[in-house]
C-alpha cells in the first residue's frame, strides 16, 4: 500500500483530482485489499502454528531443567503425560463450579476435546522434539521462539508403549 500511494503522491499534475472511480484510487483500493489479505493469512498461520510453538518450548523447558542434557525414556514419557494433563485443573475447576443440570461452557468443552486428542495422540505417537539425542538436546536449547528454526530441529512421535518413530517438521497429518 505505501509504494502504490508513494507512486500516486510523485505523479505530476493535480493530486487531488482522485475521484471515487478514478485509476489511482482503483489502484490504491487494490493495494490496500491485497495488504489486508496477506495480514489475514499471517494471523491464521500464526493461530494454526501456535500449539507447536508451545510445545516446542514446554519440552524446552525440560531440557533446560536438565542443564541442556538429553533426557531418558522415562523423563520423556512423564513429560509427554505432564503436558497432556497441563490443563486437567483448569478443567476440574470449570466442572466444579458449573451448577448441576447447566451445560458444559465452551471452554470446558474446548479443553475436554483438547485432553482427549492428546491422549489420542499419545497412543497413536506423540509429536515431540527429539530430547534423547544429544545435539538436538543443544539445538533445542538454543532456540529463541522462532518458527523457521524449529525445522532445523530433529522431531519423532513418541507412543505410549515407547516406540519413537522419526516425523518431519512440519507435521503434515501423520508421518
Amino acid at each position: 500500500l505505501e509504494k502504490t500511494r508513494k507512486k500516486i503522491a510523485k505523479k505530476k499534475g493535480n493530486i487531488t483530482a482522485l475521484h471515487e472511480n478514478s485509476r489511482d484510487s482503483q489502484k490504491l483500493r487494490r493495494a490496500q485489499n491485497r495488504d489486508d489479505k496477506l495480514q489475514k493469512v499471517a494471523s491464521a498461520r500464526k493461530k494454526h502454528d501456535r500449539p507447536l510453538m508451545e510445545r516446542a518450548a514446554f519440552f524446552q523447558e525440560a531440557i533446560r531443567a536438565n542443564d541442556g542434557k538429553p533426557l531418558d525414556l522415562d523423563t520423556i514419557q512423564s513429560l509427554i503425560k505432564t503436558f497432556i494433563h497441563q490443563h486437567d485443573e483448569e478443567f476440574s475447576q470449570l466442572k466444579k463450579d458449573r451448577r448441576p443440570g447447566r451445560p458444559a461452557s465452551t471452554r470446558e468443552d474446548l479443553l475436554r476435546i483438547k485432553i482427549a486428542a492428546d491422549m489420542k495422540e499419545y497412543e497413536d505417537g506423540f509429536y515431540l522434539p527429539e530430547l534423547s539425542d544429544e545435539t538436538n538436546a543443544v539445538l533445542l536449547n538454543r532456540w529463541e521462539g522462532s518458527w523457521s528454526y524449529l525445522a532445523t530441529i530433529k522431531w519423532v512421535r513418541m507412543t505410549s508403549k515407547g516406540e519413537a518413530r522419526e516425523a518431519k517438521f512440519p507435521p503434515k497429518g501423520e508421518s
